[in-house]
């Protein structure tokens, strides 16, 4: 069983920062590709960002390109959300995913993992 656990939300104010952290626990499975989406209040989920397995390859939403960066960490199993300049349509519950894959992977259809979400709310 994999297990995914975001962690770093908050609340902050317009132009701050926050770091989401996703640790993936359990079974082992390599390679594996991980995303970041967000969901706010009636609206559908949405793609943020994504990395590939050996984190050479990178995507990103147009609205978060510039402010938002995704690292990953192999020896840690671990997806970070770095964001910065940050805007009160930034608030919603982000989502981190995990899927078998070595690929860049850019819609929420073809994760098999997710985590349970955190909130980030921005306030103006």
């Amino acid at each position: 069983q994999v297990q995914l656990v975001e962690s770093g939300g908050g609340l902050v104010q317009a132009g701050g920062s926050l770091r989401l952290s996703c640790a993936v626990f359990g079974r082992a499975f390599t390679p594996y590709a991980m995303g970041w989406f967000r969901q706010a209040p009636g609206k559908e989920r949405e793609f943020v960002a994504a990395i590939s397995w050996n984190g050479g390859i990178t995507g990103y939403a147009d609205s978060v390109k510039g402010r938002f960066t995704i690292s990953k960490d192999n020896a840690k199993n671990t997806v970070y959300l770095q964001m910065n300049s940050l805007k009160p349509e930034d608030t919603a519950v982000y989502y981190c995913a995990a899927d078998n894959s070595a690929r860049l992977l850019l819609h929420p259809w073809e994760y098999d993992y997710w985590g349970q979400g955190t909130q980030v709310s921005v306030s103006s």
